[in-house]
């Protein structure tokens, strides 16, 4: 099962450093892990509607009247009102919300656990190692790699069986 130490050594790796063990060590790259790996991962998930981190529910009003945002959505991509800071506005006593949402790590998509690897060692470049050149080749992989990406999340869906369809079941 994939952790977060995983991922932020993979990434470490790449640079061609060691790998962690704990993100509690007192190393600069334990130190880069524990205060980057959130924010980062949570910037590459909102940054696509990625089919595996996509999540539609149905919101009910507060006692103030309010549709509150949960917590762990990190960008609603649909819903019915209007968005203001962590509230949605609507005169519907429910609102339908599709929305990208937090994903533990250890059900990141193979494709992803690449990419975000890339983009975690591109965090980690510049403070770590202070190479340019490093930095740029990373940003062309994870460039590369975000296309290749949204490839196969965009091409990966589930079969749906058609149901009680007329002209099927002329068929047989």
């Amino acid at each position: 099962m994939l952790t977060k130490i995983d991922l932020c050594s993979m990434a470490l790796l790449k640079l061609g450093e060691k790998s962690i063990q704990s993100l509690l060590d007192d190393t600069p790259a334990a130190q880069l892990s524990r205060t980057l790996f959130d924010p980062v991962v949570d910037t590459l998930l909102s940054s696509h509607p990625w089919r595996f981190a996509c999540k539609s529910f149905d919101l009910t009003k507060n006692a103030d009247g309010e549709f509150l945002i949960p917590a762990d959505c990190l960008r609603i991509l649909k819903c019915d009102g209007n968005i203001v800071g962590d509230k949605i506005i609507s005169s519907a006593e429910t609102t339908s919300v599709l929305a990208i949402v937090r994903v533990p790590v250890e059900k990141f998509p193979s494709y992803f656990v690449s990419l975000a690897a890339t983009k975690l060692a591109m965090e980690f470049c510049i403070p770590l190692i202070g190479e340019q050149n490093v930095f740029r080749m990373l940003a062309a992989l994870y460039e590369t790699e975000m296309q290749s990406a949204k490839f196969i999340d965009s091409t990966t869906s589930v079969s749906q069986d058609i149901e009680n369809f007329s002209l099927i079941n002329a068929r047989f």
